[in-house]
């Protein structure tokens, strides 16, 4: 389906497949948990928080309105720059003892107007003839949570290794405005859908030197209950400016597969992550 020929839709795709930097979901950057010499105990407790950028493509299927068209997309993180209003990435990470406990947040919001063609059928309040030519704008708002619990199977100076299990909270607004200049109307319309996703999953942890370090976390979930699948793999390198700053960078996939109710949300994020984390 060429992009002019499909507005409304091809609008929303565009303004679903990211931002400036692009959605995430899932635990994003995860760096340095102990940044003190190898040689000190670490602490009892500790809580790091983090906020942080992703690059990231985006490619899949979707169609954001109920029993709507759905339609093939594939975006590099330059291609959605301009689209961006806000997007805002923040992970958490605590642990006590050989209790561990994470919590991902993404809030990303785009526009996309600047398409205008023939408009297929779309679920409007009125009947817009097949074939018209409009213009239109799509404001999407993706909200994702990630909150997961754990325990310490292993914590040695030289690696440490968390299980993990919690859930996905996925929440998607969509509205479109479009404007058909040969009928002299115009109509707004929108849908809100979500779904919730257990998951499971691993974080592994281990010390090159006292200052850089090397940190991989992959889960796996959906399993039919909201998605039908859904998994995500992180590596970062990070470097400890002191007991209270570190840096990491690395690469993130997330991908999810869901298919509920006349919304088909296929998709795969993809890209680099950099991240600041400040330790209390």
């Amino acid at each position: 389906m060429n992009s002019r020929h499909a507005c409304a839709a091809v609008l929303f795709l565009a303004a679903l497949s990211g931002g400036k930097v692009a959605q995430a979901a899932e635990p994003v950057i995860y760096p340095l948990e102990e940044p003190v010499s190898l040689e000190t105990e670490p602490p009892a407790f500790v809580l790091q928080i983090t906020p942080y950028l992703w690059a990231a493509g985006f490619t899949g299927d979707i169609s954001p309105f109920r029993h709507g068209p759905t339609i093939g997309i594939e975006k590099r993180f330059s291609d959605i720059m301009d689209d961006l209003n806000f997007g805002g990435f923040v992970n958490l990470w605590a642990r006590q003892e050989s209790f561990v406990l994470s919590a991902d947040v993404m809030y990303v919001n785009t526009t996309d107007s600047r398409t205008s063609g023939p408009l297929p059928p779309l679920p409007l309040p009125i009947p817009i003839p097949p074939g018209t030519t409009v213009s239109g704008s799509v404001d999407s708002t993706q909200f994702m949570a990630t909150v997961q619990g754990g325990y310490r199977l292993v914590g040695t100076p030289e690696f440490t290794l968390d299980v993990l299990g919690g859930a996905r909270f996925w929440h998607i607004s969509n509205d479109v405005t479009v404007s058909a200049s040969r009928l002299g109307i115009a109509r707004r319309y929108g849908e809100r859908f979500g779904w919730v996703d257990p998951v499971v999953g691993a974080r592994a942890f281990l010390p090159l030197t006292q200052a850089f370090s090397l940190q991989a976390q992959v889960d796996i979930g959906g399993f039919g209950v909201g998605s039908d699948f859904t998994w995500s793999a992180l590596a970062t390198a990070n470097y400890i400016v002191n007991d209270q700053f570190s840096f990491s960078a690395g690469y993130k996939v997330l991908d999810v597969d869901y298919r509920n109710g006349g919304h088909v949300y296929d998709t795969r994020l993809h890209g680099p992550v950099l991240g600041m984390t400040w330790r209390f």
